[in-house]
């Protein structure tokens, strides 16, 4: 994981030159593995993040707005009672160790000032964070464990607190060592995780670079190359020679270090930060917000997936239906021969062999019968036969347009909560899906407490024209019918599920730019963001019309030009109000 030892004592540096010395004034739990204290440091406020995700273990500075859940959990309101006020005295972190401990004099009810510490245990599966008391005690923590008392460290409220054992065998690197017992044929970045605690592998790999040429090199004869490379990072570490450096790959991120990572040659961008809090924004911020949001409206794709495949399964079996209708002319036809042929007919026959009259050529045909039945009884058989199918088949088309509607609705539901962004995101789908009839309105809905809906995403263009991004289909819906001009233009991608993208002209024709940047925006906001040149059609609002009936985001829309854009990761951000 990026976040080892040597990255966290950079990062302590850094953050302790701004938190240290502050007063803690107001604690928020934005998420269950995620605390935010908001700071007055000695160079003004600042909000410190704990992340206990064991995918994202981190502390850092950060700029990202966080959204709160409507009542904090009860490890937030013990937090806040024990150190909302407090004033931090003290950065920790115990040598070569994931660990980081905040250390708060604070006052106890007695009024008596008390130190209690904040840790951070960043050590993978096993990240915690925990609250302790002036001697020590667990005052709680994000996960219990060691409910039995069985394991080697168990961790309640109450006890007290140890630090994780040692890794068996490791040393610190920076304790002399002596690799001749080291063979020659051990690769470089694995002799340096075996033998040393701290170091992950992005940090082994990128010294046996420095010191061999190949990060999977073998040690050979003389590891004392590798040694040196060790202590020189060590040594630029403790002088704060550091570079916050995030690696990318067709410009998505894939790794950050506190340093530059040469070893993946041109194939790696390297991205350099002023900090790490910036460089910690960008890396997490997007991927951790989405991965977020999905999480917690992971219920809602639940149903809307089950809705989906069952709408799936009924449109199959109708196309079916709709399939053995195609033959209903052959009952018709063996009516009519039934019919024409009665004079010849008796009952009790199992078939009837006749000439075929609407045959060009007057071949004969035989026609199945049922011999309880009369010649008359059996030609009403087929006519019933042919009018049910022939009914069948006008209910079945009006069905399966109906039924493809929806199914084109689900689909775009379920685009929207792929990038739905917050808890209040998640509950205007949640309630554009009650009010469609797929989900049941909550008990006691009325007795909750009511969020301000979302407003739709706002951007500039480079001309300066506002362009408006619907979130779901309710903000779709307002931007489109209510909201938009007849003279602005809409954007939506071509038979793709995605955002409604109006471009407000201000009474003026909007320039190339503009129309350009709005329908990379419709591009982006849609399922074909990871395409290229994605079709998107863009028009006048007064040429797209809502049908009567039709499900919130569906409309249809006439005089349209279609443009063909490659969606750009950064405009979104570039483009963004305040910008």
């Amino acid at each position: 994981m990026p976040m080892d030892a040597l990255c966290l004592a950079a990062l302590l540096r850094e953050t302790g030159e701004s938190v240290v010395g502050g007063r803690i004034d107001k604690i928020y739990q934005p998420s269950r593995d995620e605390i935010l204290l908001q700071i007055r440091g000695k160079d003004g406020p600042c909000r410190l993040l704990f992340s206990a995700d064991p995918a994202a273990a981190r502390l850092q500075l950060t700029q990202l707005p966080r959204e709160n859940p409507a009542e904090p959990p009860m490890f937030c309101m013990l937090l806040r009672k024990h150190l909302t006020g407090g004033r931090i005295t003290q950065w920790k972190q115990p040598p070569m160790e994931r660990i980081a401990e905040l250390v708060v004099e604070t006052s106890n009810e007695m009024g008596d000032k008390v130190f209690r510490r904040l840790v951070l245990e960043a050590t993978g599966r096993k990240t915690n964070l925990l609250l302790l008391d002036e001697a020590g005690r667990i005052a709680d923590c994000l996960r219990r464990s060691g409910a039995d008392l069985t394991q080697t460290r168990p961790l309640l409220p109450g006890m007290f607190y140890t630090y994780p054992p040692p890794q068996e065998g490791k040393v610190s690197p920076r304790e002399t060592v002596e690799p001749g017992s080291w063979p020659p044929d051990t690769p470089a970045d694995k002799a340096l995780l075996d033998h040393f605690m701290g170091l992950s592998p992005l940090i082994a790999r990128e010294v046996a670079f420095e010191a061999l040429g190949d990060p999977s090199a073998p040690i050979g004869e003389n590891p004392e190359a590798l040694l040196n490379k060790l202590q020189a990072l060590l040594d630029k570490l403790d002088a704060g020679d550091v570079q916050p450096t995030m690696l990318l790959r067709e410009d998505k991120p894939v790794d950050f270090s506190f340093r530059p990572i040469l070893q993946y040659g041109p194939g790696t961008d390297l991205k350099r930060f002023d900090n790490f809090s910036a460089l910690l924004d960008a890396y997490y911020g997007q991927r951790e917000t989405q991965r977020k949001a999905q999480q917690r409206g992971r219920d809602l794709i639940k149903s809307v997936t089950a809705a989906r495949d069952r709408l799936k399964r009924k449109l199959a079996l109708q196309e079916k239906e709709l399939a053995e209708t195609a033959n209903r002319d052959r009952d018709r036809m063996a009516g009519d021969l039934i019919t024409a042929n009665l004079y010849r007919m008796e009952k009790g026959k199992k078939s009837l062999t006749t000439e075929n009259f609407y045959d060009p050529e007057g071949g004969e045909i035989t026609i199945p019968l049922d011999p309880l039945k009369t010649p008359q009884q059996n030609a009403a058989r087929y006519y019933k036969r042919y009018t049910k199918a022939k009914t069948a088949q006008e209910m079945l088309t009006v069905q399966l347009e109906k039924g493809g509607g929806e199914l084109r609705y689900l689909e775009s539901v379920l685009d929207s909560l792929s990038r739905a962004e917050g808890d209040r995101d998640l509950e205007e789908i949640r309630q554009e899906l009650v009010d469609t009839g797929y989900l049941r309105r909550r008990a006691k809905a009325k007795e909750r407490m009511k969020r301000p809906s979302t407003k739709p995403m706002e951007f500039r263009s480079s001309a300066g024209l506002r362009i408006s991004v619907g979130r779901n289909n309710l903000q779709n819906d307002q931007l489109t019918t209510k909201q938009a001009g007849k003279g602005d233009v809409w954007f939506h991608t071509q038979k793709i599920h995605g955002s409604h993208v109006i471009l407000w002209t201000e009474g003026t024709p909007p320039d190339e730019q503009s129309l350009q940047e709005a329908a990379q925006l419709a591009a982006w906001f849609s399922q074909g963001r990871e395409g290229r040149k994605v079709p998107v059609d863009y028009t006048p609002v007064k040429f797209v019309k809502k049908p009567a009936g039709a499900r919130p985001g569906m409309v249809i829309y006439t005089t349209y030009q279609t443009a063909y854009v490659d969606p750009d990761p950064t405009l979104a951000e570039r483009l963004k109000e305040g910008k």
